[in-house]
């Protein structure tokens, strides 16, 4: 049986074939020089996105540089000058779209450091569980709901780190969760008249194409709620797709590079030390004979570590100076425990103890986000050589809960009475502390921290404030101002670095610079295919082949030419191109010219094939997608949202 790596490159030298014949063939039927080389890059394009030949973002940035030489061998290639005007070329850098792309995931950042956005993913994982088919909806619909009044790119990027914290709580891949999200980011802004850019223009468009019309056929301008029944359909066919085939067409496992998880960590320390820990949450009924014992009394008889505590009406304890071996377990008591299943089980059974299937209390402080297992070396001169951990008091002292002892190339576990084991310089502690409680064990001399990749931001609460009057100054600029996106945005960017919510290096970190790239690079290639006539040519070639067919057949292929548009040009720019066009032939053939003109403004939204589109731009890095990804999910998407879009806009206009 042939290795199915090796053909792969086949694969691809026959795509490759057969996008030079197609762009041979277009040479022949375009009407001039311009419109064949912009086909034969848009061809190139697609062709390196489809196939991967490389990371799209080299891809996207190949491309404008391609067409930057075009003006130094315009001669060669039969042209007057070059596609795209080198002055220009550079121009979506400093787009509208690419600077309010940069401020809301500094934004973003900033909203996250505060912790805001670690209580939300709580507050979702408490009304959804752990199961993917109550997250996705609860994550889709309220993304979707937030992108239905502002732009669906700050709606995707706030959810981003709540997204990424229901991921490490969850144990859901990050993969499984950001494409739904950012599907239904795209879909809420089809709910409302401001939820994007095209429905934004369309009433100016509506406007200036009624000058050209007769008085009997002069159009409306549509209200805010207008195009509601048309969104909310597609949002809730969205999430419904997501739970019904999720399963087939969400890849199942995958990360950006570097990231870790709390499974491959533990996979590491079973490996390296034998353990096979576990966290867990268990509560203590009424008459337990647990009641009025001491931690004491049980955990080494047990094997088991209590790490974090709480009682009804209080706040919860751990970390350092909460929790010591004195502390008295009372009823109604809920517990984290860091133990073999095995062990746990025998604790649970023993004392008539309630297990829970996941954490509840303790998702937020416990998550791995916040804190996990790490390695600690004793080095010689430290003031704990000869001590225990019971004689420090390790745990309430310096919030660290040693889970075992690793000495000699031998490793005792907490039933080996380690605690009250005098420890010597070398010995390696096993322990589960909070991450914050870590960083500051870093500092101290007694300790070696030998764990490194653990989340090392210092959350700010403090700043709470501060980030929300930042976010609402922007947010209400977008609303209530004509100021455009970017400078609104920014405002409240620039706000988190002045008031210190974050600092600028931290605020450079939080920019994705691959989405950038991918973003900036491929603006001047839909404005190649704008201005050389190329757009143009395509939609009057689709019009005059279904002209003399049913009305909805035409409106059908409006549809697709947008779409197929806003693939490869801004979705601005594909509405401003075909909703005069689509006005005429809506005149043309007897039909309403103002419903022709809401498909092509709606049908603008339908980007899900390639990652081209901001939202899908920006989820691709942190959930570690392939373009093939998008092609799976995004191509059923984008079926779906022609037949969906079309049925209520008919069934309702």
């Amino acid at each position: 049986m042939s290795d199915p790596k090796k053909k792969l490159p086949l694969k691809k030298i026959a795509a490759a074939v057969v996008f030079l014949l197609l762009a041979a063939f277009m040479a022949k039927v375009t009407p001039s020089v311009e419109i064949a080389w912009v086909s034969a890059i848009l061809l190139l394009t697609i062709y390196l996105f489809a196939f991967e030949i490389v990371e799209v973002d080299v891809a996207a940035v190949s491309i404008m540089v391609l067409l930057g030489l075009t003006e130094l061998l315009a001669p060669l290639m039969g042209l007057e000058k070059g596609l795209v005007d080198n002055q220009r070329l550079f121009d979506g850098f400093a787009s509208n779209a690419v600077i309010s792309i940069i401020a809301v995931m500094v934004i973003g950042a900033g909203l996250d450091r505060t912790g805001i956005m670690s209580k939300v993913a709580a507050f979702i994982l408490r009304i959804g569980g752990t199961t993917e088919k109550r997250i996705i909806p609860i994550i889709s619909g309220t993304v979707a709901f937030i992108s239905s009044f502002m732009q669906n790119v700050g709606a995707a990027a706030l959810f981003i780190p709540v997204v990424s914290r229901i991921s490490a709580r969850s144990g859901l891949p990050m993969s499984r969760l950001l494409m739904p999200m950012g599907f239904c980011a795209i879909l809420g802004g089809t709910v409302t008249l401001v939820g994007s850019s095209p429905l934004i223009l369309l009433n100016d468009l509506i406007l200036t194409s009624n000058h050209a019309l007769p008085p009997e056929r002069q159009m409306e301008a549509w209200g805010l709620f207008s195009v509601t029944p048309v969104g909310v359909a597609l949002v809730l066919s969205g999430i419904a797709y997501f739970v019904l085939a999720g399963r087939w067409v969400l890849p199942e496992s995958r990360g950006e590079a570097g990231t870790t998880t709390a499974s491959s960590t533990m996979e590491y320390f079973h490996d390296v030390y034998g353990i096979d820990y576990s966290l867990y949450e268990v509560v203590v009924p009424e008459g337990s004979p647990l009641v009025g014992k001491k931690l004491d009394d049980v955990e080494t008889a047990y094997a088991i570590r209590v790490i974090a505590t709480k009682l009804a009406g209080q706040e919860t304890r751990v970390g350092p100076n909460t929790i010591a071996r004195d502390v008295e377990f009372q009823p109604g008591m809920v517990l984290g425990i860091v133990a073999s299943e095995e062990n746990l089980d025998h604790f649970v059974e023993k004392y008539g103890l309630k297990k829970r299937d996941s954490l509840r209390t303790f998702a937020e402080d416990l998550a791995a986000t916040k804190a996990g297992i790490a390695e600690i070396v004793i080095p010689p001169g430290s003031n704990l050589v000869g001590k225990s951990a019971r004689d420090v008091w390790m745990r309430k002292t310096y919030g660290i809960a040693m889970i075992a002892l690793h000495r000699g190339g031998k490793t005792m576990g907490e039933g080996e009475d380690i605690r009250n084991i005098p420890l010597q310089a070398g010995d390696t502690l096993v322990v589960h502390t909070r991450w914050d409680a870590l960083a500051r064990l870093e500092k101290d001399p007694n300790f070696v921290v030998v764990t490194t990749e653990y989340p090392h931001e210092e959350e700010r609460p403090h700043k709470l404030g501060w980030a929300i009057v930042f976010f609402s100054i922007a947010l209400s600029m977008v609303l209530f101002t004509d100021i455009r996106l970017s400078v609104a945005l920014l405002t409240g960017a620039v706000g988190m670095v002045i008031s210190g919510v974050l600092d600028i290096e931290e605020a450079y970190r939080a920019v994705s610079w691959k989405t950038v790239f991918l973003l900036a690079s491929l603006i001047p290639l839909g404005l190649a295919v704008e201005t050389s006539g190329t757009a143009k040519w395509i939609a009057e070639q689709t019009l005059s082949v279904v002209g003399h067919m049913p009305v909805w057949v035409i409106q059908s292929a409006i549809a697709a030419l947008a779409t197929f548009f806003t693939l490869v040009m801004s979705n601005v720019g594909a509405t401003v191109l075909l909703v005069p066009l689509a006005v005429n032939i809506a005149v043309g053939v007897d039909a309403d010219p103002a419903l022709f003109a809401l498909t092509v403004a709606i049908a603008t939204s339908n980007s899900f094939i390639i990652p081209t589109h901001q939202v899908n731009a920006l989820i691709m890095g942190p959930a570690g997608y392939r373009v093939a990804d998008f092609m799976r999910a995004g191509g059923i998407m984008t079926l779906l949202f022609l037949v969906v879009s079309m049925a209520v806009m008919n069934l309702v206009y």
